[in-house]
């Protein structure tokens, strides 16, 4: 059994890291659609943007032989 004091310092440690993870989500995010943006200006026709719209490359070695 977990004593009172250790338990209340767990649930405390959970609580933090949880808040931390939170912030770290949302901070990523940010700089994901900040790349994204950056990205549509700078290069319109990268892969990710295709595969982003549902085209899929290519890259098969014989294209031409079906």
């Amino acid at each position: 059994m977990i004593a009172p004091g250790k338990a209340d310092k767990k649930a405390a440690r959970t609580a933090r890291l949880s808040a931390a993870l939170r912030e770290n989500l949302k901070r990523r995010k940010a700089q994901a659609r900040g790349r994204a943006k950056s990205d549509d200006a700078a290069e319109p026709s990268s892969p990710e943007r295709a595969a982003a719209e549902g085209q899929t490359p290519d890259f098969r070695r014989n294209r031409g032989n079906d």
